[in-house]
């Protein structure tokens, strides 16, 4: 590609990000960013990535490629003989390093935005590269629960407290507020709260045993 057009396309993701991070992911439109990236053609957006997807998928692989290698330098094999809070750890600290840097903490928030493609998170989402992917099969064979669709829904409510947690982090970062705790204690109160999601008792194991039509209390 040549020089030119690796730094437009570089500043259209740059102002996507900013934009989509403050505006919204579906709010802020495709003009704007061009307008926004010194782009008198509007149609520049297009050419180099298609559409509105393409851009945003654009922007999930230049964080999450980098984000998935270093989730694997935390990571020991076997992974299935490391200690849940250390996994957790390992998908926490690099989302964490994010939070130091504007683009970083401008993926945190457009991903939190993307809540609706959680659930996907085993069938090749962008959103979910394969160290990620092998954390929470792991996390998902530990949570409590004998019934599959409650461990399956422990796993989508971490993925949604790891990422609502660091974009609202990243929302008072970015205001120029000081965060409540440092950083090394959002990252170990976090790490024990999702610990604690996955391994609470679930009162549900009763209850889902009932056949339907019978009361339940």
């Amino acid at each position: 590609m040549p020089r030119d057009a690796t730094e437009t396309r570089a500043r259209l993701i740059r102002e996507a990000e900013r934009l989509f991070a403050r505006r919204g992911v579906y709010e802020a439109t495709l003009r704007e960013i061009t307008e926004a990236a010194g782009q008198r053609n509007v149609s520049a957006l297009n050419y180099h990535f298609g559409s509105r997807e393409g851009i945003v998928e654009a922007i999930l692989q230049q964080h999450g490629d980098p984000l998935d290698d270093a989730r694997g330098r935390h990571l020991v094999e076997p992974i299935e003989e490391m200690p849940t809070f250390e996994l957790v750890a390992a998908l926490l600290v690099p989302l964490a390093e994010e939070l130091a840097h504007p683009s970083g903490r401008d993926y945190l928030r457009i991903v939190a935005q993307l809540s609706h493609r959680f659930p996907a998170w085993r069938l090749g989402d962008a959103l979910v590269t394969p160290h990620l992917r092998r954390v929470l099969n792991v996390l998902e064979s530990r949570a409590s629960g004998a019934d599959p669709s409650v461990r399956r829904e422990r796993v989508v409510d971490v993925i949604m407290m790891m990422m609502t947690s660091m974009a609202e982090r990243a929302r008072v970062v970015d205001r120029g507020r000081a965060p409540e705790l440092d950083l090394e204690a959002f990252v170990t109160n976090l790490t024990d709260m999702i610990v604690g999601a996955l391994e609470a008792p679930s009162r549900l194991e009763a209850a889902l045993s009932v056949p339907s039509g019978e009361a339940r209390r």
